[in-house]
Parts: structure tokens; sequence; C-alpha cells
């Protein structure tokens, strides 16, 4: 059996892209969420875990073994190096985590895999279809304020910075999704549902 059409969900914080997903994942589509699923393994995979703690300091974890994200944030994000380092530990380990459930989500005609930072990452290309998710940086910071109460605006811009713009992004989309609540997301999602099950144009 063929695999499924491999189709990329991102954008920048507070964009929209996991209600996008969410909207995929109602209409039938297997979603990977590639950001949970790092958080997952960063706990559960012991080699992981022993690199993290070498690279960043036995602080990454509780005693219990619970992820410190407080900690390793403030070390990452302050510092491009170190995230460098630490998407070159987790990457490796998600990727070979998404072809496993891609091949367990097989008879399916499409699945959807949503992350932040695949097109920063260069994990993209292994990737089908690309749909980029925009809004304005103003609404954007506004949505995470309001969803993340322990954020502030100094952190969200600095997590905006380590992302790419949304015109870069658009440059590498091959669809755009406007969650800027001047257009309805549902049927920009409903149109791409169709195409990707019946492979349209594609």
């Amino acid at each position: 059996m063929k695999l499924p059409l491999q189709v990329g969900v991102t954008g920048g914080i507070g964009s929209g892209k996991s209600w996008v997903c969410k909207i995929f994942s109602t209409l039938g589509a297997p979603v990977y969420d590639a950001d949970s699923q790092a958080k997952k393994l960063m706990e559960s995979d012991g080699l992981l875990m022993d690199q993290i703690k070498s690279h960043f300091g036995e602080l990454s974890y509780s005693k219990e073994g619970a992820l410190n994200r407080k900690y390793l944030s403030k070390k990452v994000f302050d510092d491009p190096v170190k995230l460098a380092q630490l998407n070159q530990l987790v990457h490796p380990q998600i990727a070979l985590d998404y072809n496993e459930w891609v091949q367990r989500n097989k008879h399916h005609s499409y699945v959807v895999k949503e992350a932040a930072l695949f097109l920063e990452t260069g994990s993209y290309k292994t990737l089908n279809k690309i749909i980029v998710v925009i809004a304005p940086e103003v609404l954007r910071i506004m949505r995470v304020l309001e969803r993340d109460r322990f954020r502030d605006r100094e952190g969200i811009l600095k997590i905006m910075r380590n992302q790419w713009s949304d015109e870069d992004k658009v440059k590498q989309a091959d669809f755009v999704i406007r969650n800027d609540e001047t257009e309805l997301v549902l049927p920009q999602v409903l149109k791409l549902h169709e195409r990707f099950i019946h492979r349209d144009g594609l």
C-alpha cells in the first residue's frame, strides 16, 4: 500500500495552526502534533534525556524525571546556538517517531503533521505539501496573552524572533490559510480537505 499524502501545517506562535489542525482532525485526518510528541519523547526516551542533561545540565529535569521546561526555555531562547543544539538532539528522534506513525496511518488518503519549526529545521522536505497559517503579529500576541497567562509580551516576542517571519514562511508554502478574522477559517480548510482526499491537482 502506498503512503498517504503527507501535509505539513505550520505558522508562528498565535497564528492558529492548532485550530486548523483540529478542523482537519474533525474531518477524519490523522494529525501528528510534533511539538507535543517532542515533549513526550523528552520525558520518555532515556538516551535523549541523558543527552539533554549532558548538554544543558542536570537541572533540565526534576528528580522524578519531569522536564523542567521553564529552565530549558530560559537556556535556549536567549542563545541561538543552544537552541540549535537542542533541536539537533530532538529532531532526529521526532523524525523516527513520525515515520512510524505514518506507517500506522497509511490507509488514510492524507495525514497532517503540525509543527512550529519544520521550515526552520528543514524537516519540511520530507512532506508532500505545506500549509502556512498566517495572522498579523499584533493579533497573534493578543491571542497568546489570552491563552497563556504565564507568558508576557517580551517572552512572546523572543519566541517570534526565533521563528521565520510570515513572509519567509509563505515563500515555502503550497497553501496559505488566513486566520486574521477577516476570512472564515473553516471554508479554507474544507476546500483543502476535498483536494487532499481526491488528490485534486496535486
